[in-house]
């Protein structure tokens, strides 16, 4: 199969989910023999900070604006499929001349869907119009749920379907190391996953002043008041995130006000947490319990004492038992490869009836 997919990034994962997520995705799915261009938006804030210049899995490319996508004109046009993700810029713009040009399977690949969801309720997504949903014979969602019946039964998607993150088990995995935090949070700053960062790791460290903490991820606004036992660290680069997982005791997970509100929405984080074998501290959410058993392969909390608790309570055995546990389950259900099967199947199954 040739895919073509537009994307916000494959060459720098700098303030974004989106390029490990789409690395590990095309990385598994070129593996069983497809051919894929990645076609990127060339913007100086990426350009800056590329990690990943030339996979050597895919061919990745580089346009200047819409009109300069003409260029791939047809490559779009013979592709067999082709994939439009959330957050591109000038997204509309890119989705129509996609929608005008392919004579394959079009797929909208949203990581980003109870965002998209409350901003195409507000009148102000700026990389999906409504009226394009229909157009897509696929609606590849981040999010499952409820949120899939939703998508077909008010946007009129013809299939949504989720297509959850995943990890590249050969590069995320256990590394031996000896932990120099007790929890550590990664992940870019966000105005509403803030208040549960405060809660539930903030809080705890002043609570635990013996403690380490830390939190490493970019665009932290310089009024934050962090607690002197707490690391802010700018920037890990993906290659260096198994070692930042080792050096935790435990790793927090914590989740957007939309996504808690649509449930059914895991963190890429979640999967390379696990597969690291580091134990995980999650908040609350709808369909968490349908991925990981909260009862031996991750804790669910609300409460900053819960934390506390888990912190200064959890033995060695208890959280490598939890550890191995949330590996295995990851290593089950939740690889680049399982995902790269599901990408395969949709394109080639769900959507047959509308092309023909």
């Amino acid at each position: 199969m040739k895919l073509v997919v537009l994307g916000l990034s494959l060459s720098s994962s700098w303030g974004n989910g989106h390029a490990t997520t789409y690395r590990a995705l095309l990385k598994a799915f070129a593996a069983r023999g497809h051919e894929v261009l990645f076609l990127e938006r060339d913007v100086p804030w990426y350009a800056a900070s590329r990690d990943l210049a030339s996979p050597g899995w895919c061919e990745l490319a580089f346009y200047e604006d819409v009109a300069s996508l003409q260029r791939f004109a047809e490559r779009i046009r013979s592709a067999d499929a082709v994939m439009v993700g959330s957050y591109v810029p000038d997204g509309i713009a890119a989705g129509a001349m996609v929608q005008a040009t392919a004579q394959g399977v079009t797929a909208f690949y949203d990581i980003d869907t109870p965002v998209t969801l409350a901003r195409l309720a507000r009148g102000d997504c700026a990389y999906l119009a409504p009226e394009q949903i229909p157009a897509y014979h696929l609606y590849l969602s981040f999010t499952g749920g409820p949120t899939l019946a939703r998508l077909e039964r008010e946007y009129g998607s013809p299939a949504a379907r989720a297509l959850y993150c995943s990890v590249d088990e050969t590069v995320y995995r256990p590394v031996a190391a000896t932990p120099r935090w007790d929890l550590g949070y990664l992940g870019t700053y966000s105005d509403d996953r803030q208040p549960p960062l405060d809660r539930l790791l903030l809080e705890a460290a002043r609570r635990l002043p013996e403690r380490r903490f830390v939190v490493a991820g970019p665009k932290y606004p310089p009024d934050i008041r962090w607690p002197s036992n707490v690391l802010r660290l700018e920037h890990v680069a993906p290659d260096e995130h198994p070692a930042f997982y080792a050096a935790c005791r435990f790793t927090l997970n914590v989740t957007r006000a939309d996504m808690i509100r649509a449930g059914w929405s895991p963190s890429v984080r979640l999967f390379e947490a696990a597969a690291c074998g580091t134990p995980i501290i999650s908040d609350a959410w709808d369909g968490l319990d349908e991925l990981f058993d909260p009862r031996r392969e991750i804790a669910i909390v609300q409460y900053t004492d819960e934390v506390v608790n888990l912190l200064d309570h959890t033995d060695h055995a208890t959280r490598s038992a939890w550890a191995d546990a949330g590996r295995r389950r990851v290593l089950a259900a939740h690889t680049a490869a399982h995902r790269a099967i599901e990408l395969e199947r949709h394109l080639t199954t769900h959507v047959h009836a509308s092309l023909h």
